[in-house]
C-alpha cells in the first residue's frame, strides 16, 4: 500500500495533480491559482506540470468564474474553480444558486452541470473582515447542490478526486486553519461513499457531531472527558449536504446525548437541522436535549478577540456538563 505523510492543502494538491493527470477534460480556474499557486499555494506547481490552458488564472471576478464554468461543464469539460476566500463567494451566489444548482432540474435530467467550487472557509487564521466566514448553511439550504469538507490530508485527496467526478456540482470547503495539519495518506485505497460521515472516535455516554475545522477540536474535547470518565463519540460529518443521518441518528440512540458543533453560527445553522432530525426520529431514545456549539449570530469579529467567538474545547466540555446535568 503507497502512503505519504502530507498536509492537508499538500494532499487537495496530489488530488488535483491526481486529476489533472487523468482526466484530459479536467481544468482548474481561479483568482491567482496558477503563477502564484493560490494565496495558501494549494495549487503550487500545477500550472508549471500542466500549462496555462488547464491551469488558469481568471480576473478578479467570482460570478465570470462561475458563469464560465457553468458552461464549460455543458460542453464536456470538468472545471474545478477556486474562490480565494469564503467572503469572496457571493458575487457568484446567484450563478451558484440560481443556475448551477437548478440546471440537472431544468433539463429534466437529460444534462448535469458538474462543476466543483472550492472554498477556503472558517476562522482561525488572524485575518480580517470577509476572509474568515462560514456560509455552508447558505448553500446547503439550496437543493442541486453537494457540499463536502475534509477533516484529514486523507479526505482531502481522495474527497476533492470523487467531487470531480461527480455529475452533480460540488461545493467543496476546506478548513484553511487546517490546511497545515500533518496525515498519513493512502494513495491507493479510496475512502469510499464522500457523502457519508465517519464515526472517529467510539463512545457510549454521548456524541459530538462535527465538521471540517471543527473535528480536531471535537476530538480533543473528547479526550478531556474521558479523563472524567465519560466515554464521548465523535463523528466526522463529512458531508453537509446530504447529510449521512442514519450514522447520526444511530449513534444519539446509542448514548442518548448528542451536541452538533460548527463555528458558524448556531442561528439557522448546519446545526439546527441535525437538532430537529434527531429530535424527530430518536426523541424516546434521547436522555437530554440536542445542544449545539457553534458561532454568534454576528459578523465575524476581529482577529483580536476571534478566539472568543469560535468554539474551543472548553465550550465542548461546558456543553457536555449540560447534556449531563439532565
Amino acid at each position: 500500500m503507497a502512503t505519504q505523510t502530507m498536509t492537508i492543502a499538500k494532499a487537495i494538491n496530489a488530488g488535483l495533480r491526481a486529476l489533472l493527470e487523468t482526466n484530459e477534460k479536467s481544468l482548474l480556474m481561479g483568482e491567482d491559482i496558477g503563477a502564484l499557486g493560490g494565496v495558501y499555494r494549494v495549487t503550487e506547481g500545477l500550472q508549471k506540470d500542466f500549462g496555462a490552458d488547464r491551469v488558469l488564472d481568471t480576473p478578479l471576478a467570482e460570478s465570470g468564474i462561475v458563469g464560465t464554468a457553468i458552461g464549460m461543464a455543458i460542453r464536456g469539460y470538468r472545471p474545478v474553480c477556486e474562490i480565494q476566500f469564503d467572503g469572496f463567494v457571493f458575487p457568484a451566489f446567484n450563478q451558484i444558486t440560481t443556475q448551477l444548482a437548478k440546471y440537472r432540474t431544468r433539463s429534466a435530467g437529460r444534462y448535469g452541470a458538474p462543476v466543483v467550487i472550492r472554498i477556503p472557509y472558517g476562522g482561525g487564521i488572524g485575518s480580517i473582515e470577509h476572509h474568515s466566514e462560514s456560509p455552508e448553511a447558505l448553500f446547503a439550504h439550496t437543493a442541486g447542490l453537494r457540499i463536502i469538507t475534509p477533516s484529514t490530508p486523507q479526505d482531502a485527496y481522495w474527497m476533492i478526486q470523487q467531487a470531480a467526478h461527480c455529475e452533480d456540482p460540488v461545493i467543496f470547503f476546506e478548513p484553511k486553519r487546517r490546511y497545515w495539519v500533518k496525515g498519513e495518506v493512502s494513495l491507493d485505497q479510496n475512502p469510499g461513499d464522500p457523502f457519508s460521515a465517519a464515526v472517529v472516535r467510539e463512545g457510549t455516554d454521548a456524541t459530538i457531531v462535527a465538521y471540517g475545522p471543527l473535528v480536531a477540536t471535537a476530538l480533543a474535547a473528547a479526550e478531556a472527558a474521558q479523563e472524567e470518565g465519560r466515554s464521548v463519540e465523535v463523528i466526522d460529518l463529512r458531508s453537509i449536504s446530504p447529510i449521512d443521518f442514519e450514522t447520526v441518528i444511530a449513534s444519539a440512540v446509542k448514548t442518548g446525548r448528542l451536541i452538533v458543533t460548527h463555528e458558524a453560527p448556531t442561528f439557522g445553522g448546519i446545526g439546527g437541522e441535525i437538532a430537529a432530525r434527531v429530535t424527530e426520529a430518536a426523541f424516546l431514545s434521547l436522555e437530554a436535549p440536542v445542544l449545539r456549539v457553534g458561532g454568534f449570530h454576528m459578523p465575524y469579529p476581529v482577529a483580536a478577540v476571534e478566539e472568543e467567538y469560535l468554539p474551543d474545547v472548553d465550550k465542548l466540555l461546558t456543553a457536555l456538563d449540560r447534556t449531563f446535568s439532565y
